[in-house]
């Protein structure tokens, strides 16, 4: 990525006297300076660390995304252009280009031009001046080379090589020419500098947060994040595409085909590795994939989505993560999940291969799309999660937000997939003796009840729902569905099946919310509506589930039959005990039930299911002393064994973005109602609010998290 350039004509005698004077003492200056301005013209530029060499001083800052971009540049001669060259994995480009964006010409003028290259001197004292250096707002986002070349008569003269001067050009948000481009101060402050977010989880009914680390501006993820573009074999001149860049990524951030960054599980067996739920943020992954260049074992979806949200924000990519709770999983796009019952009206497993996730989180970025038609430009959907093939490889997006609420799923990428996750009816249907399909009901309101993210500038939930979907059942619905069935999104029809419900008589049931480890009751409410008497044979089944939907087993089976009086309504309990679930329990807690009721006088059924997550228990965080930054401090992370069993081979970790990197800790035991106390020492790095983050994690207990708010005092 070399380039040449020269000053303009009536400064080369006095560039070249100087150079005569001078030229062993040829110097670069490099002073970066933040200026919290309301806006700014390009790209900025942003240097690796503070150096302090012989004849060199660079300076960096604490919050590397300034709102000017303009950088300032001394050096011993005057100077008549910048020299930059891109590295990859620390090499440089091997045959840099001046079109492909790898070669950049800087010319020192008069003027700066907003968007575009450029220098002008800003200051002159002695035999030294300060040139003012515009990047821009369509150049490559990565790591360059700078050098300093001067025009004299004995021909052109440049600097050596030194890492000291390498600078990193990111993504410019505060930049109105720049393809990410947010207008919204506050929401930059959260989608770009936030570096500490929340995971929602748990089910629609039982929402649950937790704190993840995004680590952005920790020490080499940086690099770690520019590596993950030399992994998926971007080309140079596509890095400053947010579009190209949004693509490869969300391949490379799982390991499904390219041996990308995590690795999946979600059968609960992490051996060799470290479970996804204790995970507390991004900064051990990201570094640990750029170290071994080996997949790191193991993630689920919120890890891909916080893992995926690190490298947006890193590279100045507005991102934030997004949960949809009652996710389809892919079911070829046809708009439906198929749910088969038996002879006597319970889910036929063998059969049954359509599951509803309990929640999904995925990411968007926000991003012009100079590829779609005016409009659905904004926020995208990008998915990490290997759920499906999209162009041979394991990836998802990106995908217009407002395309898949319109239902233009023709625009890619992959929009009648996600449309399908936050589309989807549940289709209940059995088979009769003569091969006749019979729908028994049709859910289309239970897929993509409930799409959130974290509020900007706090902690919590912010419903986007609205924003992927119109009102069920209202006009702007169904013609958006009209548009994605035009489009070629594939709806089921329903020829050779019948489907007449039982009007009069509704059903529903509730799960006692409980913690874990105790007996909880599920409650089946019957309403009859008519003036008929009705005896309804009703069978409950419950599952032990991973979050995705999939059954691990049925640990509960219970029937009963319940006489229905004419215009009233009844209530039936079901006990569920511990000692039914503890010993198979997952590590997320969670349980699906299925209760499905045969109305014996018209032979008609009512069916339902509903998922649920019991109560787990929290770490507590305390600090000690007094809170500054560059003084030492203490932590105490204290835990009480709520099981009536003995936690073994027991892992603590425990992080804070410029509070502490992550520490962890090893317990052979904690036994039934014992407290576990663990004290770490640690010294704030940078002041302001910051979060520490806990987590627990053994076989026999999982999701176990803490977290608090510090305030960290300047010294």
């Amino acid at each position: 990525m070399d380039f040449m350039g020269y000053s303009n004509p009536g400064r080369q005698s006095k560039v070249g006297h100087l150079c005569m004077l001078n030229i062993c003492k040829m110097e670069i200056h490099v002073h970066q300076v933040i200026s919290w301005m309301k806006h700014s013209s390009s790209r900025f530029l942003r240097n690796t660390d503070v150096v302090a060499a012989h004849k060199l001083q660079i300076q960096s800052w604490s919050c590397p995304f300034p709102k000017c971009s303009s950088v300032q540049i001394w050096d011993y001669l005057y100077i008549s252009c910048i020299k930059i060259s891109k590295q990859e994995n620390q090499r440089p480009c091997r045959y840099p280009q001046q079109n492909k964006g790898t070669y950049i010409p800087i010319l020192v003028g008069d003027v700066l031009k907003p968007g575009e290259w450029g220098a002008k001197v800003t200051h002159k004292e002695n035999n030294s001046i300060r040139l003012s250096i515009m990047s821009s707002a369509t150049c490559i986002a990565g790591k360059f080379r700078l050098y300093v070349a001067v025009w004299t008569p004995f021909g052109i003269l440049r600097t050596h090589r030194n890492s000291a001067t390498d600078t990193y050009i990111l993504f410019n948000p505060w930049c109105q020419q720049d393809a990410v481009y947010l207008d919204d101060e506050k929401e930059r402050e959260e989608y770009v500098l936030n570096d500490v977010g929340i995971v929602f989880h748990g089910n629609i009914n039982d929402i649950k947060l937790r704190s993840w680390s995004y680590g952005q501006f920790e020490e080499n993820i940086l690099d770690a994040c520019l590596f993950l573009m030399d992994k998926a074999e971007l080309e140079l001149s596509g890095r400053g595409n947010p579009i190209k860049i949004c693509r490869v990524a969300s391949a490379v951030i799982n390991s499904r085909d390219d041996n990308g960054v995590i690795a999946g599980s979600w059968d609960n067996t992490y051996t060799y590795g470290v479970a996804p739920s204790a995970w507390t943020g991004s900064v051990d992954i990201l570094l640990e994939y750029y170290s071994s260049k080996q997949p790191v074992r193991y993630g689920q979806c919120w890890v891909f989505a916080g893992v995926f949200n690190t490298f947006l924000r890193c590279l100045g990519i507005p991102a934030r993560l997004v949960t949809n709770y009652s996710s389809a999983h892919d079911n070829n796009a046809n708009l439906q999940l198929d749910f088969f019952l038996d002879d006597e009206g319970q889910v036929d497993t063998k059969i049954t291969k359509d599951s509803v996730w309990n929640y999904h989180c995925w990411n968007e970025a926000w991003m012009t799309r100079p590829d779609l038609p005016v409009g659905f430009g904004g926020w995208q959907v990008v998915d990490g999660t290997p759920q499906e093939t999209s162009d041979g490889m394991y990836r998802c997006g990106p995908a217009s937000v407002q395309a898949i609420k319109h239902g233009h799923v023709c625009f890619q990428f992959d929009a009648p997939f996600i449309y399908a996750e936050v589309n989807s009816d549940i289709v209940y249907s059995r088979r009769e003796k003569n091969g006749t399909q019979v729908i028994e009901k049709i859910d289309t309101a239970h897929v993509g009840q409930l799409i959130v993210t974290k509020e900007v500038g706090g902690d919590g939930m912010m419903e986007i729902t609205e924003e992927y979907k119109f009102p069920e059942g209202s006009a702007e619905e169904r013609l958006a569905l009209e548009t994605a069935v035009m489009y070629g999104v594939k709806k089921q029809t329903t020829q050779d099946t019948t489907y007449q419900p039982q009007m009069d008589v509704d059903m529903d049931f509730q799960v006692q919310k409980a913690v874990l480890g105790s007996d909880f009751k599920v409650t089946i409410t019957f309403r009859n509506k008519s003036r008929n008497y009705y005896t309804a044979t009703t069978y409950l089944s419950g599952n032990i589930v991973f979050y995705t939907g999939v059954p691990k087993n049925e640990f509960k089976k219970h029937s009963f039959s319940a006489k229905l009086e004419p215009s009233s309504s009844s209530a039936f309990d079901v006990l569920i005990k511990s000692s039914e679930y503890l010993s198979d329990l997952l590590d997320q807690a969670s349980f699906h039930f299925f209760v499905t009721a045969r109305i014996t006088e018209t032979g008609k059924i009512l069916a339902m299911q509903k998922a649920t997550v019991l109560e787990i228990p929290t770490l507590r965080i305390k600090t000690q002393g007094g809170m500054v930054a560059g003084k030492e401090m203490s932590v105490t992370v204290e835990f009480t064994n709520p099981l009536k069993q003995t936690l073994e081979n027991v892992t603590l970790r425990l992080e804070g973005p410029g509070v502490l990197r992550m520490v962890k800790k090893e317990f052979r035991q904690i036994p039934v109602n014992s407290t576990l106390i663990w004290e770490v020492k640690c010294t704030p790095k940078r002041p302001g609010l910051r979060k520490l983050i806990a987590s627990l994690n053994c076989d026999a207990l999982r999701h176990v998290y803490g977290e608090l708010n510090v305030q960290i005092q300047k010294p």
